[in-house]
């Protein structure tokens, strides 16, 4: 049963959430920002962020843990689920995964599960949030009007699993067979197969400026002469092809002609407590999406960047 609402857990002191999450192009964070501003007080670190800077934590919580997480092959990113191994989580020991996709986690949360197992966490549950596709090294990115319209959605999906969260609630899942190929076949085949780097090439329309190095969270990205470069340790995150100011890098043939994506959140910035650290601290030489997104009319948040 689903206990009362999240403004009531808020007057009751509920203590702080921990919410931990990673994001390439916008999706997971736009989700965790909001579960934030939902369920009330919450402590947020960016793990793109500390496995950019090569960090590993002890946490504590005295409130369940929620990791807000891409799926890539119908599980979490391999890199996350090194990260998660490397640090110590102390105090309250439930976890709660949210998954975002572009369709379906498979059964993703199995993994999750088993992961909590390793770690001593006891496992709540993962729910999934659907958001606007983002993969473009094999799809493609949905017209503006379309992203709006699952972002609504997400949104409203997300309030539910916000109220169990704040509950203390369980998230009921379902397994299937599909999901089982997707998560348990099919994810391993596309981590040997489709997660390369060396698919990554810039065109004429570079100017060096960096961004892409700068937001890469594993530092796959150097740049020599002006020009990035590409190393063997790739997530396919998306987010250097997806926030490159002059959609200068393509991936093989595939990318070309298809529209960027990126969510910003910059409408909860001034909304949220001081605590939630949620934007990575990238180097000035990132261009500010207001300055080369020509979609002036729509809001910061939903806008998605194309050709």
């Amino acid at each position: 049963m689903l206990c009362g609402s999240i403004d009531e857990y808020d007057r009751k002191g509920e203590k702080k959430r921990m919410i931990l999450f990673f994001s390439g192009t916008g999706n997971s964070r736009h989700v965790a920002m909001n579960l934030a501003l939902m369920i009330g007080e919450a402590d947020a670190a960016d793990m793109g962020d500390m496995i950019k800077r090569g960090e590993r934590r002890n946490f504590k919580s005295d409130s369940p843990y929620i990791f807000v997480v891409p799926t890539y092959g119908w599980r979490m990113p391999r890199r996350v689920d090194d990260f998660i191994r490397e640090c110590e989580f102390e105090g309250c020991k439930k976890a709660y995964f949210i998954l975002t996709c572009g369709d379906s986690i498979g059964n993703a949360g199995k993994y999750a599960q088993k992961l909590c197992c390793e770690k001593g966490l006891e496992f709540q549950g993962c729910g999934a949030i659907k958001m606007p596709e983002n993969y473009i090294a094999m799809f493609s990115v949905p017209d503006e009007e379309t992203s709006q319209r699952i972002i609504a959605s997400a949104d409203h999906a997300l309030k539910a699993l916000a109220n169990r969260i704040s509950g203390r609630d369980k998230i009921e899942e379902s397994y299937s067979a599909a999901g089982a190929l997707e998560s348990l076949i099919i994810n391993p085949l596309f981590y040997k197969f489709a997660v390369r780097a060396k698919g990554f090439r810039v065109t004429d329309e570079c100017i060096g400026c960096g961004s892409c190095q700068d937001v890469c969270p594993l530092n796959n990205i150097r740049m020599e002469d002006g020009t990035p470069k590409w190393s063997d340790n790739c997530t396919h995150c998306m987010a250097c092809i997806c926030r490159c100011p002059k959609e200068a890098i393509e991936y093989k043939n595939i990318s070309v002609g298809k529209r960027r994506y990126y969510l910003d959140d910059g409408r909860y910035r001034s909304r949220l407590p001081s605590s939630f650290y949620a934007f990575p601290r990238y180097s000035s030489r990132v261009i500010p999406l207001e300055v080369i997104s020509e979609a002036a009319s729509i809001p910061t948040y939903l806008r998605c960047q194309g050709s």
